[in-house]
């Protein structure tokens, strides 16, 4: 097995993961009728298998079908629940919860040097719609939770199906009192309409501002979010007894 298929990073869109895999290799194959972009570098893999829960359960099987991983990690940006989680602050959920059934997933990150900051002392729930600010309070309220996704959940249950250590990080790209413009409908199969969405925006100006804020703290979530996937996650310093390299060591990217 490479080093590479060792890790495997599940997101929704590339945009998120983008400061990270701009410069990693791109191989396009398919898994189930669905086909997947995997980015490759020396010391990870990574899949944007699109938006839902579905689409995060379908990306989580092919990247494990195709690559063995030992450990599998859900990145990508969520929304804050609680007051005190600001724009581009990124945590690593102790607990995924699915809105759902209400299930809850722990993840290896307790067993990590991290696991005793407030960082992962945090708690996420994967709702299966893109929250607004009502419900982001409803959410924070009903299940203790202080992030909101929509994958997460679905691909903590594809790592305990295969028996694999899990890992969510997760940036805020919009906090607890933000109204996220109209989205949901723009979602088709996992993949945003980005046309669709442009052109709906362009006749409603009072949206402009928006948008515009919603764009600039998702690049800043993102930007967060692929620092701590370079720094911690990839060279091996969240659970460094998981993954080795050949030689027993960790392995330190050449970035």
């Amino acid at each position: 097995m490479s080093v590479a298929s060792k890790i495997v990073i599940v997101s929704a869109i590339e945009r998120e993961l983008w400061p990270l895999i701009k410069n990693w290799q791109s191989t396009k194959a398919q898994h189930d009728s669905c086909e997947f972009t995997f980015f490759e570098s020396s010391y990870a893999i990574a899949v944007c298998g699109g938006i839902g829960p579905e689409a995060g359960r379908r990306a989580a099987e092919a990247a494990i079908a195709r690559y063995s991983p030992e450990l599998l990690i859900s990145a990508g940006v969520a929304g804050g629940l609680t007051p005190d989680l600001r724009v581009g602050e990124t945590i690593f959920p102790v607990t995924v919860i699915d809105a759902r059934d209400s299930s809850r997933h722990e993840t290896a990150i307790k067993n990590a040097p991290i696991g005793s900051t407030p960082l992962a002392k945090t708690v996420l729930v994967s709702y299966p719609e893109i929250a607004s600010a009502e419900q982001k309070q409803k959410l924070g309220r009903a299940y203790g939770a202080h992030a909101v996704d929509m994958e997460g959940a679905s691909i903590a249950r594809a790592a305990l199906k295969h028996n694999l250590p899990f890992v969510a990080i997760k940036s805020i790209s919009d906090d607890i009192n933000f109204e996220l413009p109209e989205i949901q409908s723009f979602i088709q199969n996992g993949k945003f309409r980005t046309t669709r969405f442009a052109l709906h925006i362009a006749v409603r100006p009072w949206l402009w501002l928006k948008v515009a804020r919603l764009a600039r703290n998702t690049k800043f979530a993102s930007e967060n979010l692929c620092a701590w996937l370079r720094e911690s996650a990839l060279t091996n310093t969240i659970l460094p007894e998981t993954i080795h390299n050949a030689g027993g060591a960790p392995r330190r990217p050449q970035l």
